[in-house]
């Protein structure tokens, strides 16, 4: 999970039927000791921090549940480590603001120097430029800030299941 990926994943396979997950997570969840908190419900598992412990880096675990299209018995797991929606909502919004405005000034200062005009607004690219790679900076120390609640969220999630994850690409 130290690697440079947005949104850590995985996708393993299980016996298990949905029920069973479900209801092991639920147990686990109602433990007084357990380290986290979410709600398990129909093919969607969600995992959060306790609210004491949550902070603006803090990530979620996303599990949706899917019956294997070859083997009914047989049950994936995809498993998306990413920050709380408030964040990425944030951090999407912002990689959009940088596009539309590197868009606009792209076309402005290009038709400027079209016309043998003065197209100094072109400087404002590499600025825009700038301010995309420190968000992504940003975003890369964030989940360095939550590496270790990303570990508690994935050791309890393996513990209520029963089965080991290894984390990997999809």
């Amino acid at each position: 999970m130290a690697s440079f990926r947005v949104r850590p994943r995985f996708e393993i396979e299980t016996d298990q039927p949905i029920p069973e997950i479900i209801e092991r997570v639920k147990i686990s969840l109602k433990n007084p000791d357990a380290p986290c908190r979410g709600i398990a419900m129909q093919d969607h598992i969600t995992l959060r921090m306790p609210d004491k412990e949550r902070h603006f880096w803090s990530p979620q675990l996303s599990i949706l549940m899917l019956e294997h299209e070859n083997q009914p018995s047989k049950i994936r797991l995809i498993g998306t480590y990413g920050p709380m929606p408030n964040v990425w909502t944030m951090f999407a919004l912002s990689y959009l603001a940088i596009g539309v405005l590197f868009t606009f000034i792209s076309i402005v200062g290009f038709s400027q120097k079209m016309l043998g005009m003065d197209s100094n607004i072109l400087w404002l690219l590499p600025a825009l430029a700038i301010v995309a790679l420190i968000l992504y900076l940003l975003s890369q120390f964030g989940q360095k800030l939550g590496a270790e609640q990303m570990f508690t969220l994935h050791h309890f999630f393996e513990e209520s299941i029963g089965q080991k994850i290894h984390i990997g690409v999809i």
